[in-house]
């Protein structure tokens, strides 16, 4: 007689609700990311995605409900608090300097945690100390060929994979990316694709996209959100084919 050993969970969130002035974004939302996979959010504009993120992320506080991230109750930490226990985020909209490259953003992102990142203009030898793994995390973004160059210099879906490296370079438990693939052509979405495969291993990922193949070809597990609440959870395929879900969100059979 065999006996199956459960997936332990990296993060759940019990009953989350999050009110603005009597509007209600999230509504007893339970969730559960188990360790290692790659969880997507999905749901039409207006379902709470964004918002449940920034609750996780502790860019908000919620209303009621709690939040637990590798046993440790999180609900209501500050966002640096939260990063520092090992959740990295990358969001929807790029942040980055478009006279530094993209080697300068690594060796001050990975010199943050020490201090030495706010006193950077004092001595470019001091981050010399970094080089070597800001140039691995550039080489696993495909980005080492581009490490000297100014960002600003750099195509969308470039920018969106050094994102991905400062992420990264937090060396996450929990990597949560948003919009991934927003505003990316074809070619950058498959590319994008390919890459978050390739840094998921290892890790836990969650994601908000609205691209249906990106969820597809990523994703263990999904949560459809409508008005706040999650409508159904399962395999891609069991809700691609859910009659709720194409009512709500897909619109038709896919």
């Amino acid at each position: 007689m065999t006996t199956s050993t459960a997936i332990p969970q990296l993060l759940t969130a019990r009953a989350l609700t999050k009110d603005f002035r009597g509007f209600t974004a999230v509504r007893q939302v339970d969730l559960a990311i188990a360790a290692g996979s790659v969880h997507a959010l999905v749901g039409p504009n207006g379902a709470g995605k964004t918002t449940l993120f920034n609750l996780l992320t502790g860019f908000l506080t919620p209303t009621s409900g709690t939040i637990t991230f590798d046993g440790q109750d999180i609900t209501g930490k500050q966002p640096e608090d939260i990063a520092h226990l090992g959740i990295a985020r990358s969001f929807q909209i790029t942040s980055l300097f478009d006279n530094l490259t993209a080697l300068e953003h690594l060796e001050l992102a990975l010199a943050s945690p020490t201090g030495l990142g706010l006193r950077f203009w004092r001595s470019s030898r001091s981050l010399r100390r970094f080089r070597a793994r800001s140039v691995d995390l550039l080489d696993q973004v495909h980005l080492a060929d581009l490490a000297d160059r100014e960002v600003g210099e750099f195509a969308y879906g470039q920018k969106r994979a050094l994102e991905l490296a400062l992420a990264l370079a937090l060396d996450p438990k929990l990597l949560l990316l948003d919009e991934p693939t927003a505003g990316m052509s074809l070619e950058d979405v498959d590319r994008t694709i390919e890459l978050v495969k390739q840094i998921s291993a290892g890790r836990t990922v969650v994601f908000v996209d609205h691209n249906m193949h990106v969820v597809g070809s990523l994703a263990d597990r999904v949560s459809v959100l409508q008005q706040g609440e999650i409508l159904v959870e399962g395999t891609y395929d069991e809700v691609r084919t859910d009659e709720k879900v194409i009512t709500a969100y897909l619109g038709q059979t896919q």
